[in-house]
């Protein structure tokens, strides 16, 4: 083979070999600096709902100025985190993992009704048996273990960090 001959062959090789490179190299900082901007900390999680308190509860609302109680934790889940939940407190429940009473922390969704399976409220915990919801007083934060709510279950819709 000819110098001219390898020259021709190894011309195209060297292009394909420089552009993988490159799009390898694209690819990995487009991921990294995705993970950072989507990074499911509890703090994102939790000034976002902060953002809401005293908006006005509008049942069957999603936000962003009016909410019901499942359409506040999925517009907070969404907003703060990209994390996508289903929309009534009975999907969210049945839809996410299960978490023991003991085993809660701030961020997981606290659920409420006659039992697991006749869910009729839910509200985002906060920590120290506090919770933010949105219910006939509009969005506010409350106790979880409140004379007018009876707790049936727990759940993480997402693993989140904590800063603190």
């Amino acid at each position: 083979m000819t110098h001219k001959a390898i020259k021709s062959v190894l011309k195209p090789f060297l292009l394909f070999v420089a552009l993988f490179a490159f799009a390898v190299a694209a690819y990995s900082a487009a991921t990294s600096a995705s993970a950072d901007s989507t990074d499911p900390s509890y703090s994102k999680v939790y000034n976002e709902a902060k953002k809401h308190l005293g908006s006005r509860y509008v049942y069957g609302a999603v936000g962003p100025t009016h909410f019901d109680c499942s359409g506040f934790t999925k517009y907070v889940y969404k907003k703060s985190i990209q994390k996508s939940i289903p929309r009534t407190a009975q999907a969210q429940y049945n839809g996410t993992k299960k978490v023991s009473k003991k085993n809660i922390q701030k961020g997981d969704l606290v659920y409420f009704g006659g039992s697991k399976h006749s869910i009729s409220h839910v509200g985002m915990y906060i920590g120290n048996g506090r919770m933010i919801d949105s219910q006939n007083r509009g969005v506010i934060t409350e106790n979880v273990y409140s004379p007018w709510w009876h707790v049936v279950g727990f759940s993480r819709p997402a693993t989140l960090s904590y800063d603190d």
